[in-house]
């Protein structure tokens, strides 16, 4: 049987999300480095790095995929960091994400999907640059 977390641990955890939001790379990833899961998600399903790339901080991007955070989590709406990333139109955030394995095809929303949606021509070549999609 296990534990159920204290207000204040689940403050701790929830403050990551705000790092990550920050773009907060230094501390966050002391955080990880000290135990705090990688992967951890909110609520929604949004990963550390789906929020550090929707927020558009490709230096805490590199942070966490450097400590092994997964490219293939997809949050409750179906989109991924590289999705994000695209929409944000981050070309060294999607560089930093497509160089660590992310799937520009994965989820229900997927980068190509993101980047055909919202015409975003540069997004797409980038995507489509490493393979023949």
């Amino acid at each position: 049987m296990t534990n159920a977390l204290t207000e204040q641990e689940l403050a701790v955890l929830r403050s990551m999300f705000d790092l990550a939001r920050a773009g907060d790379a230094d501390r966050l990833a002391e955080a990880i480095d000290a135990g705090i899961p990688v992967n951890l998600t909110n609520s929604a399903g949004d990963s550390l790095l789906v929020l550090a790339a929707y927020h558009d901080h490709p230096g805490t991007v590199e942070a966490l995929l450097e400590r092994g955070a997964d490219t293939g989590r997809v949050n409750d709406r179906g989109q991924t960091a590289l999705g994000a990333a695209v929409f944000r139109r981050s070309g060294r955030t999607v560089e930093l994400l497509l160089d660590a394995g992310a799937d520009p095809a994965l989820g229900a929303r997927s980068a190509l999907d993101v980047a055909r949606f919202f015409d975003l021509p540069d997004m797409l070549a980038l995507l489509t640059s490493r393979d023949d999609r």
